[in-house]
């Protein structure tokens, strides 16, 4: 335990519990680590050192009184600064909301805090969250731990790099198109987005209402499995504030009920190329997991190109005409980053209401059919992006002799967020540069426990998560 911040979250919670670590041991050692590195890595936008150190205290007491502890009691972990903790900026890197303090807990952060866990601060995001990457006018821009000309990715880059670096033990980031599993698979760490309203989007920003409640939904991020397990147990659970919220049971595999899952895998889209090293992970993934004793066959689902052209209706169309508005009187308060993505929205075709309902039919027919075909292959294993890490600013990329475009490269987490498909992340491989390339692993809905159980399967095979080389 020579560094107590690259121990899983699980085992701190355990040594804790053992009284073989002390809560305010994490959290300084993680403090110390704050220090070190964020000044490189720019990942925080607030560090509540002193409230987290009294919390330690308080926590320490609770050891050797002999309380009921929760299942993290003096984790130290992080939230993206788009979710609100009471004391702490939600801002969503946007000058539209400079200062903006939060007043209340988002229910999750409650359940958080309820488990025992230490909220050691909050972390960077791309301007209301529209990038694969992390910068912004109020805070400038995140580096990866494994490069720092490189991006963490986005919009969960802060809480990517965080965790990433052991400045966090794990932590809280939001999806509507790849971002906690992009940032994951950047970073070389877990992610899980799941199911809409499985665990309650209530108290993000921006809402998560309209087109965004079908494809945004908050999630876990850490270094292990087990970690994203923990955090998926404690955060998940209905809440009146979600409108997609449902109250389904936590219900984990039994006994080899898991391993008689079959698994489909695809390389590719048929579309855009991805790198032979992202190939090779897959193949990797899906050799390891046959290893494993799970039944492992090639296959693509018919559909997913419908399911990438509706995304981007609703978060590239629909998104820039909510997200335009707001800067009428307020040009010069706009970020490169969101400039860019709100000219592409104008460049999509208008959305009318008449086109909008029926890109919400055609959504519902399109995820009947991909779930009729998740019948026989109810977990399907693929990349989580076209290419590894990028460099800040790269706009295209060439592979395989073609040209792939900044949204096109997002595409393979992009369907699931159409789809509503819950899907990890889990690091299996490494570029020719020594980046992280992760694969994705994506259940049927209200499914998350067999992607978990999958994903575990899949770790337990491929090794540990690495640390990075930043020291």
């Amino acid at each position: 335990m020579s560094d107590l911040t690259f121990l899983p979250a699980v085992e701190m919670a355990r040594h804790v519990l053992e009284k073989k670590i002390s809560p305010l041991e994490l959290v300084e050692a993680h403090l110390r680590k704050i220090e070190k590195l964020n000044p490189r890595l720019n990942a925080f936008v607030q560090v509540d050192a002193e409230r987290a150190r009294k919390r330690a205290q308080e926590a320490e007491r609770a050891v050797f009184s002999g309380q009921a502890l929760g299942s993290l009691h003096g984790v130290p972990i992080t939230i993206k600064s788009s979710i609100e903790v009471a004391g702490l900026l939600c801002e969503a890197g946007t000058r539209l909301r400079a200062g903006f303090v939060s007043r209340r807990d988002a229910p999750l952060v409650s359940r958080l805090l309820g488990s025992g866990a230490i909220v050691l601060g909050v972390t960077n995001t791309p301007e209301l969250l529209m990038a694969w990457e992390t910068d912004n006018l109020l805070y400038g821009r995140t580096n990866n731990p494994w490069d720092s000309e490189r991006t963490p990715g986005g919009s969960s880059g802060g809480e990517a790099a965080a965790i990433a670096a052991g400045m966090s033990a794990g932590g809280v980031g939001s999806d509507g198109g790849g971002s906690i599993r992009v940032p994951a698979h950047f970073s070389g760490i877990c992610g899980l987005k799941p199911t809409p309203g499985r665990i309650p989007s209530t108290g993000h920003y921006p809402t998560s209402a309209g087109p965004f409640a079908l494809i945004g939904v908050v999630g876990p991020m850490a270094r292990t499995v087990a970690d994203l397990k923990a955090l998926f147990e404690v955060m998940q659970g209905a809440d009146d504030g979600d409108t997609c919220s449902a109250p389904v049971p936590l219900r984990w595999p039994e006994g080899d009920e898991v391993r008689r899952l079959h698994i489909g895998y695809f390389e590719d889209d048929g579309r855009t190329p991805v790198t032979p090293e992202t190939r090779a992970a897959v193949r990797t993934a899906a050799d390891a997991l046959r290893h494993s004793g799970f039944a492992v066959d090639p296959f693509r689902p018919e559909g997913l190109e419908e399911a990438r052209l509706l995304w981007r209706m609703f978060f590239v169309g629909a998104g820039g005409m909510l997200l335009r508005p707001m800067f009428q009187e307020r040009k010069c308060d706009l970020s490169p980053v969101l400039k860019e993505f709100l000219e592409w929205s104008l460049a999509e075709t208008p959305l009318t209401g008449e086109s909008l309902l029926d890109a919400w039919l055609r959504r519902d027919a399109v995820r009947a059919r991909v779930f009729e075909q998740m019948r026989e292959y109810p977990i399907l294993l693929c990349p989580a992006a076209a290419i590894p890490a990028f460099r800040h600013g790269e706009r295209s990329w060439t592979i395989e002799g073609k040209t792939v475009q900044y949204l096109d490269a997002w595409s393979y987490a992009e369907f699931f967020n159409l789809l509503g498909n819950p899907a990890a992340v889990v690091p299996v491989g490494r570029s020719p540069e020594g980046l992280p390339i992760g694969v994705q692993i994506v259940g049927r809905p209200w499914e998350e426990e067999r992607v978990l159980a999958v994903a575990a399967s899949l770790e337990a095979e491929c090794g540990a998560c690495k640390i990075p080389p930043i020291g």
